[in-house]
């Protein structure tokens, strides 16, 4: 829908008023306040706008959303794929070539053709708040993205820099398990060895690791890694140095890559990249890890696809139908939440999303 204004949010910062559109990163050291939206494959987006200012996420409109329901849903894994793909990649550990591999799965569903991903942001606002929270609305440059991501990517101040790996995921503090503080370890060092490519020697340090964090639904364990940018990188060599973001390859990160091309059936798009904002006249940005991330693609000719992925890290302690439930709770609540169920009660929000378990099985691939 090309006649739907450009627009960017994050958090309660509303940006209007687009001027130029590039993929150069550079562009995010020059002036401006820019939108960026970079896909887990490499392309690119960065948008400036000139008119940003501090507006709430508006109410959600009654009917001015419809999301598929429960049933419409597609997935380029079904269960037995998935599984068998997680019994794959404990081959390769086994072998050596990798210690953990992120294995993700797209789900699909199709939404009216004049689907507005702004609209769909408001309902995000309320059935599922998170602190990285973001929407980006290119109609014209192919990206309607809005994530409920709650995983800081990169952070910018100045010449410091922080990111916040997220690994181990459980309903409660008393699901997560020795496999899942083991996982983020892992991917605290990857991170760690990521942005110490760019800052200076001695300055990167990992001021929390393991910390337990609640959110919508479930618990995370988040891990705090810092550094000190050297003089003459900015932010494409910090780009080039962290992308994509290691808890959501794996480490070695070259090898799970190469495994993740492998068995992995559709491409992740702005899901697993990088979603956010970057101030480029005070110096700051932010941005967060692709994940609880939704976006509208209109590129298959066959109407819009709403989208949606939903993953798991394996290691060597995993089991394949502990990951594909890993992956429903995941993405149960935020279906529940793009389905319309907002419109209920909390706890029908909550009845509503633990009944999406079957639509999540449904054999399928992305239409």
């Amino acid at each position: 829908m090309h006649d739907l204004p450009p627009l960017a949010r994050f958090g309660d910062r509303l940006a209007t008023g687009l001027r130029d559109v590039t993929d150069d990163p550079a562009a995010l050291d020059s002036r401006g306040f820019w939108a960026v939206c970079a896909d887990f494959e490499g392309r690119l987006t960065c948008a400036r706008f000139a008119d940003v200012r501090e507006e709430p996420v508006p109410a959600p409109v009654p009917g001015r959303w419809r999301g598929p329901a429960v049933g419409d849903w597609t997935s380029s894994l079904d269960r037995a794929e998935y599984t068998a793909a997680v019994r794959r990649i404990r081959e390769h550990i086994a072998a050596g070539e990798v210690y953990q591999a992120n294995l993700c799965r797209v789900l699909s569903a199709p939404v009216p053709s004049g689907a507005d991903v702004d609209a769909l942001t408001a309902l995000l606002a309320r059935g599922n708040p998170a602190p990285y929270a973001g929407t980006v609305r290119l109609p014209a440059h192919g990206v309607e993205t809005a994530t409920a991501s709650p995983e800081l990517f990169l952070r910018r101040a100045g010449r410091t820099v922080e990111s916040g790996p997220i690994k181990g995921t459980g309903r409660t503090e008393a699901d997560l398990l020795e496999k899942d503080y083991a996982e983020n370890v892992m991917i605290v060092d990857l991170v760690r060895n990521d942005i110490g490519r760019v800052c200076a020697t001695g300055s990167v340090t990992v001021p929390d690791l393991c910390a337990v964090e609640k959110h919508p639904g479930l618990v995370h364990l988040v891990s705090t890694v810092r550094g000190e940018l050297c003089a003459d990188a900015g932010w494409p060599e910090l780009l080039d140095a962290a992308f994509p973001p290691g808890s959501v390859t794996g480490a070695p990160k070259s090898s799970a890559l190469r495994i993740i091309d492998a068995l992995e059936t559709a491409p992740r798009g702005p899901y697993c990249g990088g979603i956010g904002w970057v101030d480029a006249d005070r110096g700051v940005g932010e941005l967060a890890v692709g994940i609880r991330t939704f976006w509208i693609d209109r590129t298959d000719g066959a109407g819009a696809l709403l989208r949606f992925g939903t993953g798991a890290g394996i290691t060597w302690g995993s089991d394949p139908e502990g990951e594909w439930r890993e992956t429903e709770l995941k993405a149960s609540r935020l279906l529940a939440v793009a389905s319309g169920a907002y419109e209920v009660s909390g706890e029908g929000l909550q009845a509503y999303a633990a009944g999406t378990g079957d639509a999540l099985r449904t054999p399928g691939r992305p239409r």
